[in-house]
This record gives C-alpha cells, sequence and structure tokens, in this order.
C-alpha cells in the first residue's frame, strides 16, 4: 500500500546519482511523490549531454516510454529536479541512491569502478543519520565488503543507525519501454544493514510504490535480484536448446511452444499445477542485466561463500554460455543459407536489421547485435546496421534508412523485434536484395509468404522449412501478391523474456 507521507519526510532532500535506465524514472517519481531531488552525472565526451536534456525537461531515454517524459517535464517545471555534475551538491542530503553501472569483463569478474568513485563522492558529505542505498546491481556480498569500507573510511563515519550513516541494498525491477511502471507496480524490495537503516528506506519507497515494499538483510536482496534474473536466462536458454533441437529434428519451435504452454493453470493443487511457461527463443540476450548477473550471482559465491558443496557442473553458467552463442548459430544459419543460393559468405553484404537488444527502444547495451556482427567479421562478410531508434556508437555506424541500407546486400538478417521490420514484405525485398535471403531471428515472418516468393528463408528454431528451387541471382521465382501484411505473422505484443 502507499502511505502518505509525513511532513518530515517531505522535508527530506534525496540524491540518485547515475542518470540512466534507473536513476531517471526513480528520480522522477520520487520528485512526482513531493521530494526535491539533485541528481548527480557524470559530464563524460558519452553521457554529459544528459545534464542539459534533464534540466531542460527533455527525456534521454528512447523509444517508446510511457509516462516517464510528460512526468519529467512536470517535476523540472516545479522545480523538484536538478541535474547537475558537482557532487557538492550532496551536502545536506538525506539520502542517496547510487544507480551507476556495474559491467563484467571478459573474464566475468565485475567491473565495480564507478560504484566505486560513487562511493567515495559520497563519502565526503555523508553525515550521522543519513542513509546510503545501493541500487546498482552487484554480486552478493559488494554492499558490505566494497561500498561499506569506502563509506567509512571516507566518511570518518561507521555504518549503522542512528549514531552512524544507513546503508541498504535495493533494486529495481525496470525494463525498458516499461520503466516508470516497473517500479511503482512492482513490490520492492529493500536490505538493510540494520533495522533502522532499512525501515528508513522502506518509508521513503512506499511514498511510490503500489506493489507493497519487502524489508530484509543485504545479503539476502543481493542474492534475490541476481537470481531473478539468472533464473530468466535460463528460462530462455531452455528455449534456445529445445529450438536447436527442433531445428534438428525438423519441426517448428513455436508450434511446440504453444502445445507445452498449453496447460492449463489449475490452482486446486499448486504443488502439482501443470501450467508451463516455455519462454521464446531468439537470436540472443542482451541488456545490462541478464548476460552479466549470472556471473556476478557466480562472483559472490566463489568470494565470498563460507562453504561450497561439491557438484560437477552448474546449470546457471551453462545456459549463459548457450545463449551467448545464439548470435553465432545466426551466422551459421545465414552461412548455410548463402551456400544454398550459391554464393559464399566471405565478401557478402549482410543488412543487419536491429542494434538495440531490445525491440522499440533504442538500449543497445549488451547487445546481441554486437558478438553476431564480429562473427561476420571474422568469416569475411561485410555488413550494413539498420535500427530506427539507436542514435549511434563509437564502434559502427547505425543506418537510419531502411531502404539504403537493404540496397544491394545479399541477405537480411532480424535480431530485434522493431514494430518498424514487420512491414517489410518480399515484394520489398526483392526490388533491394542481389540474393532473396531473410534470416529471422525473432519469429516475425510467415515463412510460407517467402519461400512462396523464392525466397532461401532461415529462423531459429524453424527446422520444418523447405527451400526454394531457384537462387536469387536473377532465376526467375513465383509471383508474389501485393498484400502489404500478407507475409507478417501479426502479433504485436511485447515479449520481455524473448531470447
Amino acid at each position: 500500500m502507499k502511505r502518505a507521507m509525513t511532513e518530515a519526510s517531505k522535508e527530506k532532500r534525496i540524491a540518485v546519482v547515475g542518470m540512466g535506465y534507473v536513476g531517471i524514472p526513480a528520480a522522477v517519481l520520487l520528485a512526482s511523490a513531493g521530494y526535491n531531488v539533485v541528481g548527480i552525472q557524470r559530464r563524460s565526451e558519452r553521457s554529459g549531454w544528459k545534464i542539459d536534456w534533464l534540466n531542460q525537461g527533455r527525456c534521454p531515454i528512447g523509444g517508446n516510454e510511457p509516462e516517464l517524459p510528460e512526468m519529467l517535464q512536470a517535476v523540472v517545471r516545479e522545480q523538484r529536479f536538478v541535474v547537475t555534475d558537482d557532487y557538492s551538491a550532496l551536502a545536506g542530503v538525506d539520502i542517496v541512491l547510487i544507480d551507476v553501472q556495474t559491467p563484467t569483463d571478459d573474464a566475468h569478474v565485475p567491473q565495480y569502478e564507478s560504484l566505486r568513485e560513487a562511493a567515495r563522492q559520497v563519502g565526503k558529505y555523508l553525515r550521522p543519520g543519513s542513509l546510503v542505498i545501493i541500487e546498482s546491481t552487484v554480486a552478493p556480498g559488494t554492499t558490505e565488503f566494497v561500498v561499506k569500507p569506502i563509506l567509512e573510511e571516507v566518511s570518518g563515519l561507521r555504518a549503522g543507525l542512528p549514531e552512524g550513516f544507513g546503508l541498504c541494498f535495493s533494486y529495481e525491477r525496470v525494463m525498458v519501454g516499461r520503466l516508470i511502471h516497473n517500479i511503482r507496480e512492482y513490490p520492492k524490495v529493500v536490505g538493510g544493514l540494520d533495522e533502522e537503516s532499512r525501515n528508513m528506506a522502506m518509508e521513503m519507497y512506499s511514498s511510490i510504490v503500489r506493489g507493497g515494499v519487502i524489508g530484509t538483510d543485504i545479503r539476502t536482496a543481493e542474492v534475490a535480484k541476481t537470481a531473478e534474473n539468472a533464473y530468466r536466462d535460463v528460462q530462455i536458454a531452455f528455449a534456445n536448446e529445445v529450438a536447436l533441437l527442433c531445428e534438428a529434428l525438423g519441426v517448428d519451435v513455436y508450434e511446440v511452444r504453444n502445445i507445452v504452454n498449453g496447460l492449463p493453470n489449475d490452482p486446486s493443487m499448486p504443488h502439482a499445477n501443470p501450467v508451463r511457461n516455455m519462454h521464446f527463443p531468439g537470436a540472443g540476450v542482451g541488456g545490462h542485466c541478464l548476460p552479466k548477473d549470472t556471473w556476478l550471482l557466480v562472483h559472490g559465491y566463489d568470494r565470498y561463500a563460507v562453504s561450497k558443496p561439491e557438484y560437477p557442473a552448474s546449470v546457471l553458467t551453462t545456459a549463459r554460455y548457450l545463449n551467448d552463442w545464439m548470435p553465432i548459430h545466426m551466422v551459421d544459419l545465414l552461412e548455410g543459407a548463402l551456400n544454398e543460393a550459391g554464393r559464399r559468405i566471405k565478401g557478402s553484404r549482410i543488412c543487419i536489421l536491429g542494434y538495440a537488444f531490445l525491440e522499440n527502444s533504442d538500449d543497445a547495451r549488451n547487445t546481441p547485435t554486437v558478438p553476431l556482427i564480429k562473427e561476420l567479421e571474422r568469416r569475411g562478410a561485410e555488413y550494413v546496421i539498420h535500427d530506427p531508434y539507436v542514435r549511434g556508437d563509437e564502434t559502427c555506424r547505425i543506418e537510419h534508412d531502411l531502404d539504403d541500407a537493404l540496397k544491394g546486400c545479399d541477405a537480411v538478417v532480424l535480431v530485434t523485434k522493431h514494430q518498424e521490420y514487420r512491414s517489410i514484405t518480399p515484394e520489398r525485398l526483392r526490388s533491394q536484395l542481389r540474393s532473396l535471403i531473410v534470416i529471422d531471428g525473432r519469429d516475425v515472418y510467415n515463412p510460407k509468404r517467402f519461400l512462396d516468393c523464392g525466397f532461401i528463408f532461415k529462423g531459429v528454431g524453424k527446422g520444418n522449412l523447405g527451400s526454394r528451387s531457384k537462387n536469387g541471382h536473377g532465376a526467375r521465382v513465383p509471383e508474389c501478391g501485393d498484400a502489404p501484411q500478407a507475409g507478417m505473422r501479426g502479433k504485436s505484443e511485447v515479449m520481455p523474456w524473448s531470447g
């Protein structure tokens, strides 16, 4: 239940360090609840522009993000939210939320440079009675063994209320396209170093969360966050492995999925409920959380576990490796299709549809498109990337005109299920491509429509497809209808746990 704020609560000043996909909606919701909120953002070459945008009431998060732009404009206009790069704005702040990135490196070791720097800066302005809440996803044990010592050393205070500063870990369950909704509607988990820290944080969150606030200890909250995302990762890996089996056995994984998920929800015997929720397979797993949170969970276990049972393998890490391999499988499907058309992958030109990891968003963090294009480079192919939402990337060019991207390519590889791509028909591709090849990584298109028009069509989990009898080098192909949506599968729902 949402609690009414007390007069004392309304007087509390809050700071949010890190203006990203978590920090911005959290700050805006808190400001909308009546708090005075200051956002802290580094004025770096990559993201410093956000400071000016946010202070103008302009939302830097692209794509379809319901409510956030309007709420941001309102709190800026009412002067309850301001953003700066000056950490001295933390002087006099009562509660500090830290929402900085915590990536892992190629060896799956967490990189906490931003977290450590934020802790050092925050520590300079701590005073007895103030509260620090880590919202960044971290390996279990990090809040107590990495963040707390830095705060204590820099501030000269001991962690723990009321004499020292409070400390909590409380993660967000955000998702691009549902940022405000998820923070506001889903249960909020608060892990506190002590009871007073936990209660102080829970009171603040209760002013913006409708789904209830759950109190626990810090380590339990850290494990819960990483386990939530590891669970989803394992579920996606299961769907991906079934898709690979279906390809080998000549059946369609999506028909299998519909049958498996046809079991009913029967609450009469909860422990034996037959309901299934097989996830969608796909071209790869991206985003800030899923590709790294399993490794954070395992890192916390390796680093801080008191005792370790002996078992031969880890379901968690095996699932992670499989999901990381799916972009490579997409290139395998492509190379097979090119060979079928009498072409080699080396020297071919490929149009990649989608750079964002999630449909209808501009979020390209850990996108599966990156390992896919690296594999294309390794095999000697050229490529052009199209995305309607991603502004640009420091490592590769993003094309925004779809026809320009398609022109003269030998194949289309769909990685991201942006709405714009649903309007692509065989007729449109025939006028643009040198070879009639489509690789569908997200079950967007009806294969029969393309096969009937002479295309070679491959898809993840599509093991029951025939192939055209002619190649795409000017050979005669069957006449195609001109209905603009004839090739679409007609689905418009967003599937957040698609692989």
